[in-house]
């Protein structure tokens, strides 16, 4: 019989592995991104077909990021902007 632990100590084990880790920090990065842009939008009550409008892309590009693909700077720029916003990026 299997054992079962807790999913916060299995990934504690996990991000031991510097090749794992290093894929669950991308990933990370596009799904923070992800979460921030579908607020955004849906803070200034604007659909997906809204935004890209403003934006001049096409509504697949804010689809595509809302579920975690990655973009340029300059596709991030043109929503941001297009928001009312400025695109910020830190290092932590």
């Amino acid at each position: 019989m299997a054992k079962n632990i807790p999913f916060d100590n299995y990934l504690t084990e996990q991000l031991k592995d510097p090749e794992f880790k290093a894929g669950f920090n991308a990933e990370s990065a596009k799904l923070e991104s992800a979460v921030a842009l579908m607020n955004e939008r849906e803070r200034a009550g604007l659909t997906q077909r809204d935004l890209a409008e403003r934006a001049n892309v096409p509504q697949s590009t804010i689809a595509r990021i809302e579920n975690g693909q990655n973009t340029s700077f300059d596709t991030m720029s043109k929503i941001a902007f297009a928001l009312g916003k400025k695109l910020k990026v830190e290092f932590t």
